[in-house]
């Protein structure tokens, strides 16, 4: 798809505390963007204060924190913002049974309803200037349903039809659309996902409890290295750099061996052949 280039190099980028968000926010400022990140907490405000940024603080959960923000961020550039990414999110884990119902709202709280708060606030200001990019950090987990993730998984398959269905809503507004779809990256996202299970899941009364805290205790233990299959969060903010920067963004950018794959099975193989393949995965933890 083309659209017209960013003219106001601007961005938004939520959940720069670590990982995926804080090297987009690094790339981006060295290829001359003026980047205005976020936070929760203040150590991570501070931290990227030190880094030479000028973070605002929001909550996705909190709609008051997301209205708050936006309005700071667009009085802070003079009523105009050449791109947001919306990075920030979190991974619920544990079977579906355990998960309770506050625990799969504050999910989608993060992951959809507070990403596409922010986002609706944003579209009139590009609609007004007649650019912008839009960037939604999915997963391979949008596509392909994992077990033990299926909290997870439902919030990116939300986002993956809000986006297809906003990009064709924005078709001739000179906005684009654009996913990254990110499979295994090096970041603190599986630690912070086995801290949040010990806290959420009951591991005494589930059934899956040694599952559970075998698979919590390997999470917090896992020290990976770049390879084929696990990639260092700046192989991500390159593709973010594209989606930003290129004049023929895709509408899709799938990062990493698993999450092609997991595209490719999605759509060719049978059902019962993926369900086959997950639960050879899961057996062998």
């Amino acid at each position: 798809m083309k659209l017209p280039l960013v003219q106001n190099k601007t961005v938004l980028i939520t959940g720069c505390s670590t990982g995926i968000g804080a090297s987009a926010a690094r790339m981006l400022q060295e290829r001359g963007w003026t980047v205005i990140p976020t936070a929760r907490k203040e150590a991570d405000l501070k931290r990227l204060r030190d880094e030479a940024f000028d973070p605002i603080e929001m909550d996705m959960a909190d709609a008051d924190s997301v209205a708050r923000g936006a309005a700071q961020v667009l009085d802070r550039t003079g009523g105009q913002l050449g791109a947001l990414v919306n990075n920030a999110g979190f991974g619920q884990s544990g079977a579906l049974e355990d998960v309770k119902r506050e625990h799969l709202l504050y999910q989608f709280e993060v992951n959809v309803f507070g990403l596409q708060d922010l986002t609706n606030r944003i579209v009139p200001v590009m609609r007004k200037q007649g650019y912008g990019r839009i960037v939604h950090i999915s997963s391979v987990v949008g596509r392909i349903s994992l077990p033990f993730l299926g909290c997870y998984s439902a919030s990116k398959f939300a986002l993956e039809a809000l986006a297809d269905a906003q990009r064709i809503e924005l078709r001739d507004s000179g906005i684009g659309v654009i996913l990254v779809e990110p499979g295994p990256i090096i970041t603190e996202f599986r630690r912070t996902a086995a801290k949040r299970a010990e806290e959420t899941l009951d591991l005494k009364e589930s059934g899956k409890s040694q599952f559970y805290v075998e698979q919590i205790q390997k999470r917090l233990d896992q020290q990976k290295k770049p390879n084929l299959i696990n990639r260092r969060p700046e192989d991500v903010a390159l593709k973010i750099v594209r989606a930003l920067e290129s004049s023929r963004p895709k509408r899709r950018y799938a990062i990493t061996i698993p999450a092609h794959l997991g595209a490719f099975m999605r759509r060719v193989a049978p059902d019962a052949l993926v369900d086959f393949v997950l639960s050879r995965k899961v057996q062998s933890g």
